[in-house]
């Protein structure tokens, strides 16, 4: 009887002692990363001897685990996407303050105003060129930083997705060991071990892709990203690359066609060989490597483009001039005619359709011969409209037949009674023509300054020979990088005086073209593309050039404001998520001092015993 008190108390010693060294063990990782408390759990021996040490558990809620790297990427995700915002606000600067860019364009707009007030005044003609000037510069600067935080992203996708690379080989390594551990002689110890140094690797990747792990009978795990592409299985791990770009400019965009592609994509490579465009895909949706991916391809391409209508805008207001048809009937059905006499490349010819009850543009892309077959129809200011290209290469007198020949069957296209030698009227059958409007560049060229209208190329493109905008798509977009191309007419720093002399009768002191350049970019509404996110994404927005750039500098301070608010709540988000775990999970230094508490009593009740069986078998030997 006392051999057997003596074994239980001894039993019951190793066990407390065991026990003592798991609350050591948690209070010393506290603070570890990644660390989940332990608990011994005994198990009764058969017969008298007591209790055995039984296995160490993880005190693991995994439902708090699955939030808590749901938020982290959520977290991640919000927190690039804030920062990305913050900087694209920064570059257009203190909204009314001189050197932002609505300050700026309202300079410009002010020295205009003088020099239609006094056209005689060669300071005042100075004055308009050199905020035309600063106004170009401003523009490209912002532009230039886009693509920088463009640039920036691409090598950052670089560095995530490299990390996240290593992550899944590590986890894919640690499946391994931990399936072996219990063969290992490290015993549930070194499981627990590993298992939390799994885990924590997991909760790194969720940082950069959103993730989630299927729990698999030997003890690995299986991860995947939340669309279903299997990364981790057991000891076998995808390997991801980037393909990256060193610099990124306007063209430089994403595509599904490689060849067309202008910037990085992820590729996975499993074990097998096979390889996944995980971009192409959208196999990743949230996570820095997501939010970087979304700002490179959409957010920045989109402030790009604001950026390059505003351009476009600047250009062609000051130096086209805007055409309506009137309606006519014939034969043919009904419809307009309109006068296209001076349409150069790129002007465009947009006829407002109606059938079934259903309105549709379609957009007539005049050009050289030289344009593409087929022309991108978000490069238009209405994405929605179909592009039908025409050559005008033949002149005037072939309009009306290239245009017949671009339309086709349901219309009867024919030079106009009336008009010019560019005139056409265009009929439709079957359906309606409710409008014909064009807008057509006057100058033919940067040197064209007294052409007896009141247009003037104040603006030109420096990226090709500082020729007229146009809006041609010959060799390209001219429309995608004009806002890093935008520069003043160098022909009118060199004769001053072509901003009041718009033909050979005109004197110093005629206001008419400097009251209409100021018209054109305060007063005057124009069509600005569906692409550049300003009042829609659906339909063309209408406004002037000041307003326009006064609504970019609003449109992205909201989306500043709202990139921040959502991402103070992800945060919010994150720290709930965190808490849980940590109360569920995490070690409570309170708790566990408790516990030792209670320990200590149980080791010294078991001493007791222990001595007390000592001492009877003490006696018994002595007798």
């Amino acid at each position: 009887m006392a051999l057997n008190a003596l074994n239980t108390a001894t039993a019951g010693l190793q066990v407390t002692q065991a026990a003592i060294g798991i609350v050591s063990q948690n209070v010393a990782n506290q603070s570890t990363p990644g660390y989940v408390k332990r608990t011994l759990t005994p198990v009764s021996q058969s017969g008298n001897a007591g209790v055995g040490t039984g296995t160490v558990t993880r005190v693991l809620d995994a439902a708090a685990q699955k939030q808590l790297r749901l938020e982290t990427s959520g977290a991640a995700y919000t927190d690039l996407v804030a920062s990305i915002h913050s900087q694209i606000d920064a570059l257009y600067g203190t909204p009314g303050s001189e050197a932002a860019l609505d300050g700026v364009v309202n300079a410009f707009a002010q020295s205009l105003q003088s020099l239609a007030s006094d056209p005689s005044s060669a300071p005042n003609r100075s004055t308009v060129l050199s905020d035309a000037g600063r106004l170009a510069n401003r523009i490209s600067d912002v532009a230039n930083g886009v693509q920088e935080l463009r640039t920036g992203l691409e090598s950052r996708l670089g560095a995530d997705v490299a990390s996240a690379s290593k992550l899944l080989s590590e986890i894919a390594a640690l499946n391994v060991k931990i399936v072996g551990s219990t063969g290992s002689g490290g015993g549930d110890s070194l499981a627990a071990e590993l298992l939390d140094q799994r885990d924590q690797r997991i909760t790194e990747l969720a940082q950069s892709m959103d993730v989630q792990t299927n729990a698999v009978g030997d003890g690995s795990v299986t991860v995947l990203t939340s669309s279903g592409v299997t990364l981790v299985d057991h000891g076998s791990a995808a390997t991801l690359a980037f393909d990256g770009r060193s610099q990124l400019g306007p063209s430089a965009v994403y595509s599904t066609d490689a060849s067309m592609r202008g910037v990085g994509t992820i590729t996975a490579t499993t074990p097998s060989g096979a390889r996944i465009d995980l971009v192409a895909d959208k196999a990743i949706r949230s996570g820095s490597i997501a939010a970087a991916l979304t700002l490179r391809d959409d957010t920045l391409v989109q402030a790009q483009r604001q950026l390059d209508d505003l351009a476009a805008g600047l250009s062609r207001a000051m130096s086209d001039r805007n055409v309506s048809g009137t309606a006519a009937t014939g034969e043919g059905g009904s419809g307009f005619d309109i006068d296209l006499t001076g349409l150069q490349a790129g002007n465009t010819v947009t006829l407002a359709l109606r059938t079934s009850g259903v309105a549709r543009n379609v957009i007539l892309m005049p050009t050289m011969g030289n344009a593409p077959a087929a022309i991108d129809p978000n490069l238009m200011d209405d994405p929605t409209a179909l592009v039908v290209p025409f050559d005008i290469a033949g002149g005037p007198s072939t309009f009306a037949g290239a245009i017949a020949s671009a339309l086709g069957t349901g219309f009867a296209v024919s030079a106009a009674p009336s008009g010019g030698a560019g005139a056409v009227r265009i009929l439709a059958s079957g359906l309606t023509l409710t409008g014909a409007t064009a807008s057509i560049t006057v100058p033919t060229s940067a040197t064209d300054t007294r052409n007896g209208a009141e247009q003037l190329p104040l603006f030109v493109d420096s990226g090709s020979g500082n020729s007229v905008y146009t809006g041609s798509f010959e060799g390209g977009s001219h429309l995608t990088g004009l806002a890093q191309r935008l520069t003043v007419n160098p022909a009118l720093m060199a004769d001053t005086s072509s901003l009041i002399g718009y033909a050979g009768t005109t004197g110093a002191g005629d206001a008419k073209r400097p009251s209409f350049l100021y018209d054109a970019l305060t007063g005057r509404s124009r069509t600005f593309s569906a692409a550049s996110g300003i009042g829609g994404i659906s339909a063309p927005y209408s406004t002037s050039v000041q307003d326009f750039a006064q609504s970019i500098i609003d449109a992205q301070g909201a989306a500043a404001a709202q990139a921040q608010q959502l991402d103070e709540g992800q945060k919010i988000a994150l720290s709930t998520a965190q808490s849980r775990f940590g109360t569920q999970s995490g070690v409570n230094i309170d708790e566990e001092l408790s516990r030792l508490i209670q320990l200590q009593s149980a080791y010294a009740a078991n001493a007791r015993v222990l001595t007390a069986a000592k001492d009877m078998i003490d006696t018994l030997m002595r007798i």
